[in-house]
């Protein structure tokens, strides 16, 4: 039985959380086979977004090959694929639901610039998924494909790992925050760490459970340059000098953005190619009294911090995961 389970989503809730964002709950036939099991964490999925007045290509993401199926079809046909992470899953039966959160895009091309939802992909004037998802009504639908319920394994798509962990780090935008808050949520009482999340306004900071062990630093990026203030927190909570909020401070303390190329690195993985630690097994779990760190949002801020995480403090490669979500100007 394959581990990918192939969905038409049903919008059964709409809820506008913030300025920012909009989270919805999709249903419908099949849903009750949907995983994960336990916690999402920072699981990943893939939706399809139809295009204006077509269907979802059901049918061809239900076919064995479907990815070259649905690139065999027409483009207006065959709507946009993207990926995003699973806030929750919640209920059972016919009421089992899929809750996904949706960043609403600035004008700019940058998520969540605030006021002006459902801009920036792929370089465009407006990205499919926010401005569907900001016009998102009960009834309508987008496929999805999720992990089978029992399969998550042959699927993957979850990189937090931290094992026994003493102390956990996070830092991410407002297109990790779904997967953060999840996290969070997920993880003992007795649980350590700094979260450091940026996201457009104060209106986005939104509320969910967080153990008290853990920091939680709410960061609003306002007007200043994206990435500066959450690099300047994280260093502080990390022990190293504080720099300003601006480039040339950044830059004078040596530890300015780098280029926003694509950027994956996790224990098993990497993007550029990177020789992974030889020294340590793959699926060696991160010990009791070691630090694990989760950094994830747009590539030019997450390459910052995997410098200063991996280059500055010396952690090792089976301690971290940098995740980049999205380049600037290029949305989900």
């Amino acid at each position: 039985m394959s581990p990918v389970l192939r969905l038409t989503g049903v919008v059964r809730e709409v809820a506008r959380l913030s300025p920012s964002f909009v989270r919805i709950s999709l249903g419908g036939r099949g849903f009750e086979h949907l995983g994960p099991e336990g916690a999402t964490l920072d699981q990943r999925i893939k939706i399809v977004i139809p295009n204006d007045g077509h269907p979802v290509p059901s049918s061809v993401l239900e076919a064995d090959d479907w990815y070259a199926a649905w690139l065999s079809l027409p483009e207006i046909e065959r709507g946009h694929l993207r990926t995003y992470t699973a806030r929750l899953v919640r209920g059972e039966g016919a009421d089992r639901r899929l809750v996904v959160d949706f960043v609403l895009h600035g004008s700019d091309g940058s998520p969540g610039s605030p006021g002006s939802p459902g801009s920036g992909d792929s370089g465009g004037a407006c990205g499919p998924a926010a401005t569907w998802a900001a016009a998102a009504r009960l009834g309508d639908r987008i496929g999805v494909l999720a992990p089978r319920r029992g399969h998550e394994d042959g699927f993957g798509g979850i990189e937090f790992a931290p094992g026994d962990a003493r102390r956990l780090l996070f830092c991410a935008d407002e297109t990790a925050l779904p997967a953060v808050a999840s996290i969070l949520e997920s993880l003992p009482v007795n649980a350590e760490g700094v979260a450091v999340v940026e996201v457009p306004t104060a209106a986005d900071f939104l509320d969910f459970a967080i153990p008290p062990g853990v920091a939680m630093h709410w960061i609003a990026r306002g007007e200043r340059p994206r990435g500066w203030a959450s690099v300047a927190t994280f260093r502080a909570e990390c022990g190293l000098t504080a720099v300003g909020a601006d480039t040339s401070a950044g830059a004078r303390a040596g530890v300015g953005f780098e280029a926003d190329d694509d950027v994956w690195e996790t224990p098993v993985f990497s993007s550029s190619g990177e020789t992974l630690d030889r020294q340590q097994p793959r699926d060696e779990p991160v010990g009791v009294d070691e630090t694990y760190a989760w950094v994830a949002g747009d590539s030019a801020t997450v390459k910052t911090i995997r410098r200063m995480l991996v280059g500055e403090l010396g952690m090792p490669r089976r301690q971290v995961a940098f995740m980049g979500y999205w380049k600037h100007e290029v949305g989900s």
